[in-house]
């Protein structure tokens, strides 16, 4: 990694979106050149939620050979990986699985210090819960951001304010958009619900569309 850092004449305590996405980028090249080597497939970690609001680097963890979990939004892989691990008969992996679901979820492309994660995803995109519950009611069911919004404020309750509410829709609403050149040239998966992004078969719109009816839709809140 500091040897790109090196060719590409970028410092190493330089924490920029450069850093991160370089190591983002140089894991999928290893991983795929491990891959030809070995006949295999690099099978792709990102999921749905992902995908939806952008939340990984264009030709780096956004780029597999068959990405498995693109139809499984976040807090399902989370459930899945949680039934695994309570179901498994498997010691080693029942205790893998706990700690990483006792993790918060984050690209690890920060430095870590006092064995501290300090890069958390949620902080930057909102809760996942949340981004479920918009993409559903938004791309799925075809309800207007203001009318998500009012029926997120019945659902959660007090969990969230209304500012918090506004502010994570209209971070979702600005992303769907400006996050779509990376949904244009995805990778093979599956589609597990009616709903997928599949540039083949999925939800469509044009990699320079704008938000702007849907963050207008929000200024009448």
């Amino acid at each position: 990694m500091y040897q790109h850092f090196d060719d590409i004449g970028h410092a190493h305590d330089d924490y920029s979106i450069a850093f991160e996405n370089a190591q983002a980028r140089e894991r999928t090249q290893v991983l795929m050149d491990i891959a030809n080597k070995v006949n295999g497939l690099d099978v792709g970690t990102e999921d749905l939620s992902e995908y939806i609001d952008g939340w990984c680097t264009y030709n780096g963890d956004h780029t597999s050979m068959y990405d498995v979990n693109l139809g499984l939004t976040k807090t399902q892989v989370r459930a899945n990986v949680s039934h695994i691990a309570q179901t498994t008969g498997d010691k080693v992996l029942k205790a893998a699985l706990y700690d990483v679901l006792d993790c918060p979820v984050t690209p690890e492309l920060l430095p870590i210090h006092d064995d501290l994660i300090e890069q958390k995803s949620e902080d930057a995109v909102g809760s996942y819960s949340l981004q479920d519950f918009f993409t559903w009611h938004i791309l799925v069911d075809g309800f207007t951001p203001a009318k998500t919004f009012r029926l997120a404020k019945a659902a959660y309750g007090d969990e969230f304010t209304d500012e918090e509410l506004k502010r994570w829709l209209t971070s979702w609403c600005k992303r769907l958009f400006s996050q779509q050149f990376k949904r244009s040239c995805l990778m093979d998966g599956p589609a597990v619900m009616a709903f997928t992004v599949s540039p083949r078969s999925g939800w469509l719109i044009p990699s320079d569309g704008e938000a702007a009816l849907f963050l207008k839709d929000l200024e009448r809140l």
